[in-house]
């Protein structure tokens, strides 16, 4: 069925639209038009590796960014996935570096991409269009990897170095030797997706590192506020350049919907093997929220005796890569992704894209002219969302409907399989504690053996601390449950961190003598701080404190005395005191009352016995002489 968007709304102008224009320079003159490869002023090593890479006709982005681009222009591009922004971008870099000063080596480029799979296929592709340039080397930085071999690579001064933020920042701060004092190209790939991984501080960083007289490219397949902000704080009088317009889809891309009802929400996973065992069997990438919902599927699929791999943040850097050559060499059928893959990857021939909760991603299907299918499951939930996305993208959806049997019979299939799945999910927990054992094992061994040389190590230092980056996670979520509590934010946390740093370089560029007077002062505070948590933690504790016991049994020994003066009471042994003591275990307020009664006897039987030769000596002795 043809779904039908409702009329459209005037287009909304943005605040501030002014401002942009007078920002960006006008692109007077640009074409998007270009008939080869040889029209863009290309040297011919680079047209060797385009024509050996079957490039033929440069798309439009290329045919715009390329000549300006090679003219030291910093450059805004936006088009549409699967338009050869990376070649965009590559060519003109490459072409530069051609010319530079060889007998001087230094890291003059730098690309930063959100995704560490993304890092790896730019730097495969820098590879591949510079095979017939021998002098020009590329290194790859990123987590995950030994951090060892990316030092020595650092220090041998690459020419282009492709990056994820937060590693980089590491070795800039920590590695001996590195430094971005010759960088000539600042590259930032996808920015959109920087910035919403939460990048943006780890940005700021970096273009403070780099040096000001500098040629920027910022490329992303849409343009949101964020990104404006970025540009205005990036770029140097910036032509932007939009081959395709943000919203548009690729012609050769077919959007279908799977409504699942409200009743049919606890079968979503028959739903899915179901459409998967008929209609889409081949080169399926299918997206799936959470990374235990991911894992899930992948038990499911293999179970079911579908070939599946799957991507997410919980394997590791290794395991990510194999999957996704797995799926590139179609010896699986099925690539289970969280957001990972969401963005910039392009694996060639990918037919279907499955968004198994609900955000509309169409991007790593139907690439450069070829056919494919985005098919997204709705929620009741989710249908005022997508009434916006169409009407928005203008979108022409068609609705697909799962027959019903074929459902019920996968789900019965499903329940059969929950054993098998519960069995499995046990199993990786127990290998997983093994492991991490082990891992803790090997850690103290090294500890151990090789405790001087660790020591010996300058100590490392974190752009954000592991304190930080849950500060700021909390933050995270106590704003998305909507509580009501001040909750610190992102830019605060990173403030108070800005002025922690200030206040340390400060204290260590004091006096000595100050210096120690403000460690001393401070350890003072500590222990004074220890000191209250431990009186407190006394007085929390339930039983007698000593001051309490020993003045019960001074009280104690004064009554037995008085009383076994005054004739009345005999002193038994020990035996006889530990079991009365035992005994008695009578509060300070009734031993007083006890005391004060024996007094009152004591001079009641003064009193009556007159023959008797009085024991009470005069006050005489306590008058001053």
């Amino acid at each position: 069925e043809d779904y039908k968007p409702e009329e459209e709304d005037e287009a909304p102008t943005t605040a501030g639209g002014g401002d942009n224009k007078s920002f960006f320079t006008k692109a007077d003159g640009v074409s998007f038009h270009a008939d080869s490869f040889m029209n863009l002023h290309l040297s011919r090593p680079l047209l060797r590796a385009c024509e050996a890479l079957g490039y033929t006709k440069p798309t439009p982005i290329q045919a715009a960014c390329i000549p300006l681009a090679l003219t030291g222009r910093d450059i805004c591009g936006s088009a549409i996935t699967g338009s050869g922004k990376t070649a965009a971008f590559a060519l003109p870099t490459l072409e530069r570096l051609l010319f530079r000063p060889k007998h001087r080596p230094a890291i003059r480029v730098l690309i930063l991409t959100p995704t560490r799979e993304l890092a790896v296929q730019i730097h495969s592709m820098i590879g591949k269009l510079a095979q017939f340039v021998t002098d020009i080397r590329c290194c790859l930085v990123l987590g995950g990897l030994p951090m060892k071999a990316q030092e020595a690579a650092l220090r041998s001064m690459p020419d282009i170095v492709v990056a994820t933020p937060g590693r980089i920042i590491d070795h800039l701060r920590n590695s001996m030797s590195v430094d971005l004092d010759d960088l000539a190209v600042l590259i930032l790939d996808e920015a959109d997706r920087l910035l919403e991984l939460g990048f943006e501080a780890e940005i700021r960083e970096l273009v403070r590192l780099c040096p000001k007289r500098r040629q920027t490219m910022l490329f992303s397949a849409t343009m949101t506020e964020q990104v404006d902000e970025l540009i205005k704080l990036l770029l140097n009088k910036p032509l932007r350049l939009s081959a395709d317009p943000t919203t548009k889809r690729p012609s050769t891309l077919t959007e279908e919907v799977v409504r699942i009802r409200r009743m049919r929400e606890g079968n979503q996973e028959a739903v899915l093997l179901a459409l998967c065992s008929k209609t889409f069997t081949s080169k399926v990438i299918i997206f799936s929220g959470t990374k235990q919902a991911a894992h899930r599927l992948k038990i499911l699929f293999g179970l079911a005796g579908f070939k599946a791999a799957e991507l997410h943040g919980n394997l590791t850097q290794a395991q990510r890569l194999d999957a996704l050559e797995l799926f590139r060499r179609q010896e699986v059928d099925f690539l289970i992704s969280t957001n990972v893959a969401a963005r910039g990857l392009d694996i060639i021939g990918v037919k279907t894209v499955i968004n198994y909760d609900y955000v509309h991603r169409v991007g790593r299907t139907a690439r450069a002219g070829r056919e494919g299918y985005a098919v997204t499951f709705v929620t009741d939930n989710d249908r005022s969302l997508l009434k916006a996305i169409v009407k928005r993208a203008g979108s022409k959806l068609k609705s697909r409907i799962v027959a019903e049997p074929s459902i019920t019979k996968w789900s019965q299939i499903i329940e059969q399989m929950e054993d098998q799945v519960a069995s499995i999910l046990r199993e990786e927990r127990e290998e997983m504690a093994l492991r991490k054992a082990e891992m803790e094992a090997d850690k103290a061994e090294n500890m151990i053996t090789h405790r001087d040389e660790i020591f010996s190590r300058p100590k490392r230092t974190w752009f954000v601390t592991e304190k930080e980056k849950k500060l700021v996670a909390n933050a995270g979520k106590e704003t998305e449950k909507g509580s009501r509590k001040k909750v610190m934010s992102a830019e605060e946390a990173e403030e108070r961190k800005k002025k922690e740093k200030k206040k340390r370089e400060h204290e260590r560029n004091l006096p000595r003598k100050k210096r120690r007077k403000l460690e001393a002062s401070r350890e003072m505070l500590e222990d004074e701080a220890e000191n209250e948590g431990n009186n407190r933690n006394k007085k929390e504790k339930s039983g007698i404190s000593l001051v309490d016991l020993a003045y019960r049994r001074a009280k104690a020994a004064k009554g037995a005395k008085k009383a076994a003066d005054a004739g009345k009471a005999v002193r038994t042994n020990k035996k006889g005191a530990k079991k009365s003591s035992s005994h008695s275990s009578k509060s300070r307020p009734e031993e007083m009352k006890e005391l004060f009664q024996s007094d009152m006897s004591e001079k009641k039987q003064k009193k009556s016995s007159v023959g008797k030769k009085s024991s009470f000596k005069s006050k005489s002795r306590y008058k001053r002489r």
